[in-house]
């Protein structure tokens, strides 16, 4: 077989000028983009630069206004079932059960998801051991630590083994140890297994150590998609992630242009939909 003949793996994320409008309000606006398969694949972006919105359109939540996305090789319109068949998604609210213990709220994952009874138990214990929650299965969540609920979530999102994770400000508001941590299994994620993750975040250190391509929002459209490492290049030696957020993503140039009022509602319209 000739190199020629090989044919490459489909992309497991692509949108094709995605688009997503509230009233008068376009929180993405024709986004556009691929992820090979086993990326981790970041969104980084201003509060309000749409990249919720996004993720929602993605994960079927939301319904695009205009533009498509494929996961997995599925529509998210027209094959919405089969999209939720291969995703896993880690919301920024919390989604674990604090009423239940963590190997419950796995029990009840596996449940959901659809998983042979026959093969819970050793997925749900396959889970804490990846997890570090393996002493903590049979306590009751709500008096875990928000960096054991993190991984936890994480774990519930994995138990059906899909073929793309979503983790939406996976590490927001835990401590510096906690936050490592869960880098560290994220690390692992896309070690051992093809899993594709794509993940939203606004610690620029934590897009640079863990993405292997990164996707800059500003005012619902991407303006920028490349390496870390290619991203920084094109700001010259010693450029740093925090310099490209700030030259691409800065909104001084498009505010001063409106009035306050017209400021306001956008504002105010990003923080509902961002």
């Amino acid at each position: 077989m000739t190199a020629s003949s090989v044919t490459a793996p489909a992309p497991a994320i692509e949108a094709f000028e995605l688009t997503r409008r509230f009233g008068a309000f376009t929180a993405v606006d024709k986004a556009s983009f691929s992820v090979a398969q086993g990326e981790v694949f970041g969104l980084i972006g201003p509060n309000g630069a749409g990249k919720t919105t996004l993720i929602k359109m993605l994960t079927t939540l939301l319904p695009p206004s205009a533009g498509r996305a494929t996961i997995a090789g599925y529509d998210i319109e027209r094959q919405p079932a089969k999209v939720r068949r291969h995703i896993g998604y880690v919301p920024q609210l919390l989604s674990a059960d604090g009423s239940l213990t963590g190997r419950e709220n796995l029990l009840l994952s596996a449940r959901l998801y659809g998983i042979p009874r026959a093969e819970r138990r050793p997925r749900i214990e396959r889970a804490l051991a990846t997890m570090g929650l393996v002493e903590a299965a049979d306590h009751l969540v709500q008096r875990y630590s928000g960096g054991m609920i993190r991984r936890l979530e994480i774990a519930q999102s994995l138990i059906h083994q899909p073929s793309v994770l979503f983790l939406d400000e996976p590490t927001v508001g835990l401590d510096p140890v906690a936050r490592e941590t869960v880098w560290d299994h994220v690390r692992e994620i896309r070690a051992s297994s093809d899993t594709t993750v794509l993940l939203t975040t606004h610690y620029m250190e934590e897009a640079d150590e863990l993405c292997n391509r990164i996707a800059l929002m500003a005012h619902g459209r991407v303006v920028a998609v490349d390496t870390p490492a290619a991203l920084k290049a094109r700001l010259g030696p010693g450029a740093t992630l925090e310099d490209v957020f700030a030259r691409l993503a800065g909104d001084s140039e498009v505010e001063a242009e409106k009035s306050y009022a017209e400021v306001q509602r956008t504002r105010r319209a990003a923080r509902e939909h961002g």
